[in-house]
């Protein structure tokens, strides 16, 4: 934990409009150079927050400093020099040219006429490669594309020089090149300026991969705040949003969409990383994983499980056990064919060849991803119901052609 005192503090804070309590009794830190990410549902009270933190709106009750100031006591010209803030609205200025918006950040530094010195330029034009917008530093503001426009509002922010920046949803409406091109833009911010930033996103992906601290937002209250490492969960975003067909998964960082299951069962023999595209094209398609048996580290347990897959599961460094074996064997017997990878085989997973050999004698539809010939130990009499694939969309494509005609 930093040793210095905290850039912001927030201490019993509640925030709404008039007599409205939005948010409420809300207590964080924010240390120079992090980048926090305020989660939440819509209408939770992230934009109350940022308005509070930056005095557009005043506290209902509690307390914000900044470098130890009370926010109240601040001059406006301070504030400005400390503090910058992008809201979602699209501001339109007729006649402005990129560089002359810019340089409208420069407002507290400069005197009553606005003149701007040579140094006030330098701030502008470095504000303006720090977003990499050289390339229309004079075109009109009004023909800019919304990723452009967002770049140069931030710009304006930075000519501030401010230490925080709070940004409300800084990647509404942006394609995905111009959203990652921005959050890495606010991220270089905090790292290589010292920069803090402060914003509230609906992307938990890219939070879960850029923040050094996630603000959870919901029923009035900030429900959880700390690392995302350790805040974000499956079970505390399914909570956050409501999600009932979705799972977020933190070990990689991402959410995964759950299919309906009403297709049909398929066992999939996977590891190794061999089915992690698959899973997702089988739950896109409607059908109900089951899967086995997997290294509880394994990337292929990590995918199937936040897909809500019924996984057979086996501790890390360990050789499949005969018990998981016999259990997968019954689940096999049930379910409607059975999916092989191709997973390499080695001394751990052994087990799992043996569930495929099991398939074939049961007479299940096996469908392969494995090379031609690549099959020890399999019976001659069991090749009638191998099926071989050339990758994932192949596979499922056989798969519904194959099983109107055996079913």
């Amino acid at each position: 934990m930093s040793q210095s005192q905290p850039l912001l503090q927030v201490e019993k804070l509640s925030v709404g409009y008039q007599n409205k309590v939005v948010l409420q009794n809300l207590s964080f830190n924010i240390e120079k150079g992090e980048f926090v990410s305020l989660l939440g549902p819509n209408g939770a009270g992230k934009t109350t927050l940022l308005r509070t933190l930056s005095r557009h709106l005043s506290p209902l009750a509690g307390t914000v400093y900044i470098n130890q100031a009370d926010l109240k006591t601040l001059t406006q010209g301070h504030l400005a020099k400390t503090m910058s803030i992008v809201l979602t609205e699209k501001v339109s200025p007729p006649f402005f040219r990129v560089w002359d918006f810019v340089a409208l950040g420069r407002y507290p530094h400069t005197g009553f006429l606005g003149k701007l010195t040579p140094a006030d330029e330098k701030v502008v034009m470095d504000a303006v490669k720090m977003v990499n917008a050289e390339d229309f530093l004079f075109r009109d503001i009004n023909t800019l594309s919304d990723g452009e426009r967002q770049k140069i509002l931030i710009a304006r922010a930075l000519a501030q020089e401010p230490q925080t920046i709070l940004l409300d949803e800084p990647t509404m409406h942006l394609d995905l090149k111009h959203r990652i091109e921005v959050m890495t833009i606010l991220q270089s911010l905090c790292r290589d300026k010292g920069i803090s930033v402060v914003a509230s996103l609906h992307d938990v992906d890219i939070a879960a991969k850029i923040s050094d601290k996630v603000g959870l937002v919901k029923d009035g209250q900030i429900i959880a705040w700390g690392e995302p490492e350790k805040i974000l969960s499956s079970t505390s975003v399914a909570a956050l949003y409501d999600f009932k067909d979705a799972s977020f998964n933190r070990f990689l960082g991402s959410i995964e969409i759950k299919g309906k299951g009403n297709n049909g069962s398929v066992f999939v023999v996977a590891g190794m990383g061999s089915a992690a595209i698959l899973y997702r094209i089988l739950s896109k398609h409607g059908f109900s994983i089951v899967t086995g048996v997997l290294h509880e580290n394994d990337l292929d347990f990590f995918v199937a499980d936040s897909l809500g897959a019924d996984c057979f599961t086996q501790p890390p460094m360990e050789a499949i056990s005969p018990k998981n074996v016999q259990k997968a064997k019954k689940r096999i017997a049930e379910s409607t064919c059975v999916i092989d990878t191709g997973f390499p085989l080695g001394s751990l997973n052994h087990g799992n060849f043996d569930l495929l050999k099991t398939a074939l004698k049961m007479g299940k539809p096996v469908f392969s991803m494995r090379k031609n010939g690549d099959f020890p130990q399999l019976t001659p009499s069991a090749l009638g119901v191998l099926f071989l694939c050339n990758d994932e969309a192949h596979l499922v494509t056989m798969i519904k052609e194959k099983l109107k005609e055996i079913l």
